[in-house]
């Protein structure tokens, strides 16, 4: 175990400057040293199981299906991370030993091993070996080297091994095109477009030749995300109503001033302010509507009453009232968007078609809890928290409890209190 390989001292106030400095060294080679470890660790995993399935004669189409999943949730990570964590490890240990062997010498960090082998991806494998020996065969050559430069290095042997395949590469690449959205501080999001180089650039060349001809007060800044958001939803910037959002805040902040956050649909918590702004907005232009629903949740705990339906397939508003319940995908560390309203006690095992067994996942994590060897439970407690028990095919338990709504926590129970979920809807020119 690592506890025999090093000692973690806890450095007192007192130790001189060169002592902190060599033990935040010896701190970052024992991370190297451990991400090699965790490597082959997952590797052993896939062996493992991979002869568990065929013993028990699992369909090759099925074998080692959820087995991402299971090594995101080890290692406290989402099921996409865990995916790349067991292609990264299988690739490391078993097909370049060198880059291996360098990791466990503390040379190179985990994420600079991890651009060794994704540079590496699309030579076959004795190539692949030949880029390894070449890259980390001598320690001393990765001595000084940052991401760039490895990166760099690393491709650059991979072009000069099979140019084809880099280009082939590069071909396959625009398949994975796509536009993501993350929180930023002071109620703010980072709206990411990957895009092919050509179409990139010439995204970025309209916005920014939009800023040499605007001299308004703004800044160049200002003006190329004012010009996006106008071209994107064919509105203006300064129009607050975005085209589609679901917005959960109470009827007090609402309605009475109060300032307990709201929280937007795959965003997170906004100010109540930020909130009513929204809806002013909503209500002020008429290219757009709001529809209300009435939500309720437990005074206490925060959690959204549950309700229930005998259908086999969640009916629009029960599958509706459980992704405002989960607000993202109910796997832990997965913070996707929801894509499937789930049964957790499957329906053909019985299980019903309510709040109670009824959770939102994103299509993988559901995907994996359908693997053989998983089980799944869940649970109302007396203070109306969902919550959801994984049992992965080796035993590891894992929790995840539906996230409370915003607004007030009282501390004595007295009746439900009423939130209301507004859709603001705004029309694309």
């Amino acid at each position: 175990m690592l506890e025999c390989m090093f000692e973690v001292v806890e450095l007192g106030p007192d130790a001189d400057e060169a002592a902190l400095v060599a033990h935040i060294g010896e701190l970052e080679t024992l991370k190297a040293v451990a991400a090699a470890a965790q490597a082959r660790a997952t590797v052993a995993l896939v062996s493992a199981r991979a002869a568990d399935e065929v013993a028990r004669g699992v369909p090759v189409g099925r074998r080692g299906r959820g087995l991402a999943t299971e090594v995101g949730l080890a290692r406290r990570d989402s099921p996409t991370r865990g995916n790349q964590h067991l292609g990264f490890a299988k690739a490391l240990v078993q097909e370049m030993p060198h880059t291996l062997a360098a990791l466990e010498a503390g040379v190179i960090s985990e994420w600079r091993a991890t651009l060794i082998v994704r540079e590496s991806a699309c030579l076959d494998v004795e190539d692949r070996r030949v880029l390894d020996a070449e890259l980390c065969g001598d320690v001393a050559n990765l001595e000084g080297l940052g991401d760039r430069r490895i990166a760099a290095e690393a491709k650059g042997i991979a072009y000069r091994l099979d140019p084809q395949a880099v280009v082939d590469r590069a071909a396959r690449a625009a398949r994975d095109r796509t536009v993501s959205v993350r929180p930023a501080p002071d109620t703010m999001t980072y709206v990411t477009a990957l895009l092919p180089v050509a179409q990139g650039v010439s995204v970025y060349a309209a916005l920014k030749r939009e800023a040499d001809v605007t001299c308004d007060g703004r800044s160049r800044g200002q003006v190329m995300a004012d010009t996006l958001v106008e071209r994107v939803t064919g509105q203006s910037a300064e129009v607050p109503t975005p085209i589609a959002v679901n917005l959960v805040i109470s009827d007090e902040s609402l309605l009475a001033g109060d300032e307990h956050p709201a929280r937007v649909a795959g965003y997170g918590p906004v100010p109540a302010g930020v909130a009513r702004q929204l809806v002013r907005g909503a209500v002020d232009d008429e290219r757009s509507r709001a529809m209300l629903r009435r939500l309720y949740k437990h005074p206490v705990s925060g959690a959204l009453v549950a309700m229930e339906s005998r259908a086999r397939i969640f009916p629009k508003g029960l599958a509706e009232f459980i992704r405002l319940r989960d607000d993202t995908c109910r796997m832990p560390y997965c913070d996707a968007p929801i894509r499937h309203t789930d049964h957790v006690a499957p329906a053909a095992g019985g299980g019903v078609t309510s709040g109670v067994n009824g959770q939102g996942l994103c299509a993988g994590c559901n995907y994996a809890k359908e693997a053989g060897g998983w089980k799944a439970a869940a649970a109302v407690d007396d203070q109306g928290r969902h919550s959801t028990e994984f049992v992965t095919p080796t035993g590891a338990r894992h929790y995840c409890t539906a996230p409370p709504l915003p607004g007030r926590r009282f501390v004595e129970v007295s009746e439900i209190e009423t939130h209301i979920a507004i859709e603001i809807v705004g029309h694309a020119a």
